[in-house]
């Protein structure tokens, strides 16, 4: 099976071209590193009828939008040899210096054990 490290933030709409432009560069950082696959995904069905909207999950603010994101590895281990590369890479190091174009308290992640795949 895969696993997969999940991401869900409120982000001002006047930072999607800086989050946007951050996002490029860091899915490269971790396809070179051996990630399966890297997605980042912004709302645009914010109320879809179900369950808890992810704008009341993250408590999203008048002016910004929700991004989900994820990356994909083989496993758990995979993963974990993965971020240890990542972590080490000066392009991340570089593009976590100064402010971030959203509020890190803000965000939820987890790491999911995929267990069900068609």
């Amino acid at each position: 099976m895969s696993y997969i490290d999940a991401f869900v933030l409120p982000l001002a709409k006047k930072n999607l071209p800086a989050y946007t432009k951050m996002s490029k560069a860091a899915s490269k950082v971790w396809m070179e590193h051996g990630a399966v696959d890297y997605r980042e995904c912004v709302v645009e069905d914010p109320k879809p009828g179900f369950g808890m909207p992810f704008p009341t999950l993250v408590k999203a603010k008048k002016g910004e939008v929700v991004v989900f994101s994820w990356i994909m590895y083989k496993s758990r281990a995979h993963r974990d040899r993965v971020n240890a590369k990542v972590m080490k890479d000066p392009r991340l190091a570089a593009m976590c210096k100064g402010p971030m174009p959203f509020d890190m308290e803000r965000m939820t992640t987890g790491g999911f054990k995929v267990f069900v795949k068609p």
